[in-house]
């Protein structure tokens, strides 16, 4: 019986022995988005692999959303009953980021592969700024670990589902919140050395929304400096990795050169373009840049519709091999109800008919 009991012992010993040193051997693969010439690929393989949609080809593109309210919150109390949930009547950025994360499997499964996400988000009545405080960063540029938690969130459940946001990190209806240049520095080396550091790989950056817009406090933020911090998060490497950078423009406007010349891949926007061949004179523009070397050029905003028109700004998009993306700033609808990707307190659901109709869009164009 001894002789029984010692032997079941060290067979129990080995089998668990086995067992740590499998799990401690086999490593699970996170997603790596990279650039091969003008495409986007996800472990290796390009986007939507072999699909074409009316003769255009979609591989390698990122069908893509606004969504940048994922972890918004308002720490202004005068400001922030703006923001309360109709059911509650008080604002809870932990339940916004929790019903983001429930949604984006169904936004998954219409074929979309990317959204736009911003450390401080957008203006959340879809359109100008007032004084709510949304900022992820302090005045010195550290991080506030509540933004990140929901921020993680939002991350880990990209990665599960292979998609590839677009962190943002400045918004110019909030960067005045950071004291002076050096917080701009810090907070876009803490925000870089934490995405990297908690090794996320499938994410893309975009320095700041629109930064041509002339609302920006800080000089490093507009046209004529920021290609400075985009350098500086590309020479950010950690373990053999560093993160894709680029900064976007507000519609209708050309990327400048030297911006151009050292982003990883070129971000415009399509608001204000009302005629859709306006669409491909900008990618046709930009293509033009003497700095242009190939990379993937993608519209992450655009507030124009009408996929039922044969011409619109999607489609034009597709047809100049341009990635394109949603931007639906709608306040509210006829119940008086806030139900844009932009208002705050957003439905992140496809609750109305325009949100529908760009998530049919782009399951046609897909095949998802």
């Amino acid at each position: 019986m001894k002789h029984f009991l010692f032997l079941l012992f060290i067979s129990s010993s080995l089998i668990t022995a086995f067992t740590a040193c499998q799990s401690t051997s086999i490593k699970v693969q996170r997603p790596i988005v990279s650039i091969e010439g003008n495409m986007f690929l996800v472990d290796g393989t390009p986007t939507y692999p072999g699909r074409y949609w009316k003769g255009n080809k979609i591989e390698g593109l990122l069908m893509n959303s606004r969504m940048v309210q994922g972890v918004f919150d308002d720490e202004n109390p005068e400001t922030r009953e703006l923001f309360k949930y109709p059911d509650t009547g008080v604002w809870d950025p932990d339940r916004n980021t929790d019903e983001f994360v429930a949604a984006m499997p169904l936004w998954n499964s219409y074929g979309l592969n990317s959204f736009t996400i911003n450390l401080q988000g957008g203006s959340p009545t879809g359109y100008g700024n007032k004084a709510w405080k949304n900022t992820a960063f302090t005045e010195m540029g550290e991080l506030k670990p509540a933004y990140m938690d929901r921020l993680s969130r939002i991350l880990d459940k990209a990665e599960e589902l292979k998609m590839v946001p677009i962190v943002g990190y400045f918004y110019f209806g909030q960067d005045q919140n950071l004291k002076d240049e050096t917080a701009i520095l810090n907070a876009v080396d803490n925000a870089t050395d934490w995405i990297l550091d908690n090794g996320y790989r499938n994410v893309l950056i975009e320095i700041n929304n629109e930064s041509n817009i002339k609302a920006y406090d800080h000089e490093i933020l507009k046209p004529g400096r920021v290609h400075e911090l985009i350098n500086r998060v590309k020479a950010i490497e950690k373990n053999g990795a560093r993160l894709l950078t680029s900064t976007s423009f507000g519609g209708r406007y050309i990327p400048d050169d030297p911006i151009a010349a050292v982003s990883d891949f070129i971000l415009i926007h399509g608001n204000g373009v009302k005629e859709p061949d306006f669409i491909k004179e900008m990618v046709k523009q930009t293509k033009a840049l003497p700095s242009y070397r190939g990379q993937p050029i993608v519209f992450n905003e655009d507030d124009h519709y009408d996929y039922n028109n044969e011409a619109n700004n999607f489609k034009y998009a597709i047809e100049s091999y341009a990635s394109w993306g949603f931007f639906d700033f709608r306040r509210k609808d006829e119940r008086d109800i806030k139900i844009g990707y932009q208002s705050v307190p957003v439905d992140w659901g496809i609750n109305h008919k325009r949100k529908q109709d760009f998530f049919d869009y782009v399951k046609e164009i897909t095949g998802k």
